[in-house]
């Protein structure tokens, strides 16, 4: 049996910068690795089943766990059945990437499972096909993002501790995408531009978040408190950067709604995994 972690990541900011002929928005974000993990195990069997124990709520063939396994079959020499478990600690639809990450994990650890031989590039092509995020948790490491998320530009960033609040309500991306008053013509910038002047970077979709979900609103009213709050992704999760003078006890104490203190990651665990 193997037991790996799964890793969470924040949008630093996310803006949307044009819209290609097939309705996907262009982007432009950063994605920070944090140190919030499902943790998922690896059992092969002996038939050929694949049974994912930890989400009830959701189908087998609609599971981005299950669709990663049959993206690697045709690549496969030594298919056998699995029997996946995954402890959730990443709340869903809270815009950290939980589902796109479980994606990822499930390629780099059934790859070699399997024995399917595709490398971290060919992994991460496979993982555009399940969603634009699942490319950044197979290379693992932090990144500014473009295209629909899939271009990636790999970074360093500062060392930093986050407050992460996760309002109680589930966002419709969908619904977020469908508002006419989504701004989707930002003007494209550079990293250097970002490291000047962070604080100039916001998320397009914090806004429309904040009016059409009071729970978001009343989360980045509370952490405004503290710091510059953040939405990430498509929310519902917002944070705040720690600093020096922060009691985070209190503000643990104190959340509206539930709240995590989390470390930012240099690069996911995975990075070095072998079966």
């Amino acid at each position: 049996m193997i037991r790996v972690p799964s890793p969470a990541k924040l949008n630093l900011f996310l803006h949307i910068t044009g819209r290609r002929d097939n309705g996907y928005h262009e982007l432009q974000s950063i994605f920070q690795l944090i140190d919030l993990y499902d943790w998922m195990e690896f059992l092969p069997t002996n038939d050929e089943q694949i049974s994912i124990a930890g989400f009830n709520d959701v189908d087998l063939e609609q599971n981005l766990i299950y669709k990663a396994t049959q993206i690697l079959k045709p690549f496969a020499q030594t298919a056998t059945g699995l029997s996946i478990k995954i402890e959730k600690n990443i709340p869903m639809g809270a815009g950290l990437g939980g589902g796109s990450s479980n994606a990822a994990t499930t390629l780099i650890v059934v790859n070699q499972l399997w024995q399917c031989g595709l490398n971290i590039a060919e992994l991460a092509e496979l993982g555009v096909k399940l969603g634009a995020d699942v490319p950044i948790f197979v290379h693992g490491k932090n990144a500014w993002a473009e295209g629909i998320g899939e271009h990636l530009t790999f970074i360093d960033l500062d060392q930093k501790r986050y407050i992460v609040l996760k309002p109680d309500c589930f966002i419709s991306t969908q619904l977020l995408f469908s508002q006419k008053t989504l701004t989707r013509d930002t003007k494209p910038t550079k990293f250097c531009a970002y490291q000047q002047n962070s604080s100039v970077f916001g998320n397009n979709f914090e806004p429309l978040a904040r009016k059409l979900y009071p729970e978001v609103d009343e989360a980045m009213r509370y952490l405004d408190q503290f710091g510059k709050a953040k939405l990430t992704g498509t929310g519902a999760c917002v944070f705040v950067e720690i600093t020096e003078n922060m009691n985070i006890d209190d503000v643990l104490a104190n959340s509206p709604c539930k709240a995590y203190m989390v470390n930012s990651l240099n690069e996911s665990p995975l990075v070095h995994f072998t079966a």
